[in-house]
């Protein structure tokens, strides 16, 4: 087995989903798995958890709506995107033990720079102090997910403040800028998929 880890740079979140769509409906049992790097121009994307959904206190950010599991979010310049396209069967997983496979590679990755961070059971993705520095939502078709992780690393935060993240109130936001300068989104984006590759290939 082997992954392929893609840097795409900076990319329209629209056509990077649409190709996360089209990769996922044709590939059957012999596509190889791969993992894409990138990060978004500002959008709020809505998942498919619309119970509660407030619009955005601004309208200068457009709202898409897509379908990823959670709620509302915010991308932006600054913040990583992570997209693993991976044949869950293949690896023996389950969605709950692939999402914790990724925030045990973003916890790994926050501590070996000394920041102590942790996931929640109850509400996926990676925290810092009670506040949130990485989300998850992901997507399942025939077995194989899409959709992935984000990392804020140096980005405006203003618009989180605009919504509910991930549809709780109140949740605080923050990134990895806070705590170091070592804020390079390619060679972050390459050490995090790099280390869900590792653990994927070593299950």
């Amino acid at each position: 087995m082997s992954i392929s880890v893609k840097y795409l740079g900076l990319t329209p979140y629209e056509s990077t989903w649409n190709q996360m769509k089209h990769f996922t409906s044709k590939r059957d049992h012999a596509t190889k798995d791969e993992i894409w790097i990138t990060e978004h121009e500002a959008i709020y994307t809505l998942g498919l958890n619309k119970k509660d959904y407030k619009k955005p206190l601004r309208d200068d950010i457009p709202v898409l709506h897509v379908d990823r599991g959670g709620k509302i979010t915010y991308h932006g310049r600054g913040q990583l995107i992570i997209y693993p396209l991976i044949d869950l069967e293949r690896y023996h997983l389950t969605i709950r033990s692939f999402v914790t496979l990724i925030e045990k590679s973003i916890v790994g990755f926050l501590s070996r720079r000394d920041i102590k961070a942790n996931a929640k059971i109850e509400a996926p993705g990676v925290y810092i102090e009670n506040k949130k520095i990485a989300s998850l939502g992901l997507r399942i078709k025939n077995h194989a997910s899409y959709h992935g992780l984000s990392l804020n690393i140096d980005m405006d935060l203003t618009p989180f403040d605009a919504i509910d993240p991930c549809g709780y109130k109140n949740l605080q936001m923050t990134q990895l800028k806070t705590f170091t300068d070592d804020v390079s989104i390619e060679s972050i984006g390459f050490e995090i998929a790099n280390d869900i590759k590792h653990q994927l290939l070593n299950l």
